[in-house]
C-alpha cells in the first residue's frame, strides 16, 4: 500500500512521472512484469478524482502528438464511459446489490478457495493473494482473473465483483460492476472475454502458463432485460446563486472540489463525514477503509485552504443527523456538494438530503462539466462515446480516428484503472 500515498500532491507527483512514457503505454500496456512500470497505476486517485480525468488528459496531450497519445486517452474514457453508462441505469447497480447479498447467503463450492488463492490454477492465485495483499492489479491481470473465475471455476460473476470492490484502492462502483459483466458477455451482446494459457504466458513472459487448466470455450452469462436507458440527473446551473450562507459537503469520490466550478461560492465551512455504517455495510477491507479515509482528510484540508475556512471532519453512525448538526451550527441556508455517481455514496447522499430538507436546509448538487457534457454519451457502445469525448474535449492534431465501424472493442474488459 506505500505505493500509493491518499494525497492530490501524490497523484499529480506520479501523474508527471508517467506522463513522459505514454507514449509507450500501446505497446506496454499488455505486459504484467512485476517491478517495471508498463501503467500509469493512477487509478487509486482517479477514482477519487485526487487528479481528474480532465487534468491527466490534458497533461498527456500536452506532451505527445495524437497518435501516441490516443491508447492511454482511450483508458481514461472508460472510466468516464462506465459512470456515465451506468447513470442511464441506476438499475443494474441494485441488481448486482440484491445478487451478493443473496448470493453470501450460502456461497457456492469453491468460492472460498477462489478468494482465498487455493484454486492450483498458476496466476490466479498469486493474483488473488496479490489483491488482498496490496490493494491492486495490472489491468490484465483483473480480466484473466475475471475470466477464470467465470468460466473455469463456474462461480457467479457477481461475488467476484464483490471481492474486487472489497479490495481494491481504486475500487469504483461503475468500471467494476461493468468490466465484470463486460468478461461474462453481458455487457455488449456477443462479446465475452476468454483467458487463454498462452495469452496469459506471453504477457506475463513464462511466469505463469496454465496450460490445460482453463476453460476453452464459453457461453455468455444470460440475464432478465435490463431497464432502458433513463432520463439523466440534471445539474445545477452554477451561474444561479444558492440561497446563502452556504456550506460544503466533500465525500470522496471527488476530493479536488477545489478545481470544480461551484459558481464562484465561498463556504462558510466545509464538512467531511466518515460513515461508519456505510464502511461496514461494503464489508471494504482495512486498506481501502485506510486509503479512503486518508484521502478525505487530503481533500477536506485543501477545500478549507482554497476557501480559507474551518472543515469539520468525523466519523458517524448518522450522517444525516451529522450534517444537520453542522449546518444548524453555522446559519447555512444551504449545502452545496458534488453529486456521487451512482453506487453506495449517493445512496448514502440521498438519505443526508432528506435529512437536511427535513430541517429546512437544501442540498444543492453540482457536477462536473466533464461529465455533464460526456455522459450523455453513454447510452450505448464506448466507441460512439469515444468520438464525443474527442469532439467536445480532446483535440487531434493527426489522422482521425477510424469510423466506428471500423473498430473493435478490443479486450477492453476490467477497466478498473487507465491501466
Amino acid at each position: 500500500m506505500s505505493d500509493f500515498v491518499p494525497t492530490r500532491e501524490a497523484g499529480l507527483s506520479r501523474l508527471h512521472a508517467f506522463v513522459p512514457r505514454a507514449s509507450r503505454y500501446a505497446e506496454e500496456r499488455n505486459y504484467d512484469r512485476p517491478g517495471v512500470p508498463t501503467v500509469s497505476r493512477l487509478s487509486p486517485w482517479l477514482q477519487r478524482r485526487l487528479i481528474t480525468e480532465e487534468e491527466t488528459c490534458a497533461a498527456v496531450r500536452a506532451t505527445h502528438p495524437w497518435n501516441q497519445a490516443e491508447k492511454y486517452l482511450q483508458e481514461v474514457a472508460w472510466r468516464t464511459y462506465w459512470k456515465g453508462w451506468l447513470e442511464h441505469r441506476p438499475g443494474v447497480w441494485r441488481r448486482y446489490g440484491e445478487a451478493v447479498t443473496r448470493l453470501l447467503e450460502s456461497p457456492p463450492a469453491g468460492y472460498a478457495a477462489a478468494v482465498r488463492g487455493e484454486t492450483g490454477i498458476p496466476g490466479f492465485d498469486d493474483w488473488a493473494r496479490e489483491l488482498v495483499r496490496t490493494g491492486w492489479l495490472h489491468n490484465h491481470a483483473r480480466m484473466w482473473f475475471a475470466s477464470i473465475w467465470i468460466f473455469t471455476l463456474r462461480l457467479p460473476w457477481e461475488l467476484g465483483a464483490d471481492f474486487f470492490w472489497r479490495h481494491l484502492l481504486d475500487g469504483d462502483a461503475a468500471a467494476n460492476t461493468l468490466s465484470w459483466r463486460w468478461v461474462a458477455g453481458l455487457h455488449t451482446p456477443g462479446k465475452l472475454y476468454l483467458a487463454r494459457a498462452d495469452n496469459i504466458a506471453r504477457y506475463t513472459e513464462g511466469r505463469y502458463c496454465p496450460e490445460g487448466l482453463l476453460a476453452t470455450t464459453a457461453q455468455a452469462v444470460v440475464e432478465p432485460p435490463l431497464e432502458e436507458p433513463g432520463k439523466l440527473w440534471t445539474a445545477e446551473d452554477p451561474r444561479v446563486a444558492p440561497e446563502g450562507p452556504v456550506g460544503l459537503w466533500l465525500h470522496p469520490e471527488d476530493l479536488s472540489v477545489e478545481t470544480a466550478n461551484l459558481g464562484g461560492l465561498t463556504p462558510a465551512g466545509v464538512l467531511a463525514l466518515w460513515p461508519e455504517e456505510l464502511a461496514s455495510t461494503q464489508q471494504w477491507a482495512g486498506p481501502v477503509v485506510t486509503f479512503t479515509q486518508a484521502a478525505l482528510s487530503d481533500g477536506a484540508s485543501r477545500a478549507a485552504l482554497a476557501w480559507d475556512t474551518e472543515c469539520r471532519a468525523e466519523r458517524t453512525a448518522e450522517p444525516g443527523e451529522a450534517a444537520v448538526a453542522w449546518a444548524r451550527g453555522l446559519g447555512l441556508r444551504t449545502v452545496i456538494a458534488l453529486r456521487p455517481m451512482v453506487g453506495p455514496w449517493l445512496d448514502m447522499a440521498t438519505e443526508m438530503e432528506a435529512s437536511l430538507r427535513r430541517a429546512g436546509i437544501a442540498l444543492r448538487w453540482y457536477r462536473r462539466e466533464w461529465d455533464t457534457t460526456l455522459f450523455p454519451a453513454a447510452r450505448r457502445g464506448f466507441f460512439p462515446f469515444w468520438d464525443a469525448a474527442v469532439r467536445l474535449h480532446l483535440p487531434i492534431d493527426g489522422p482521425a480516428p477510424a469510423p466506428e465501424s471500423e473498430r473493435q472493442e478490443e479486450f477492453g474488459a476490467v477497466r478498473q484503472t487507465p491501466a
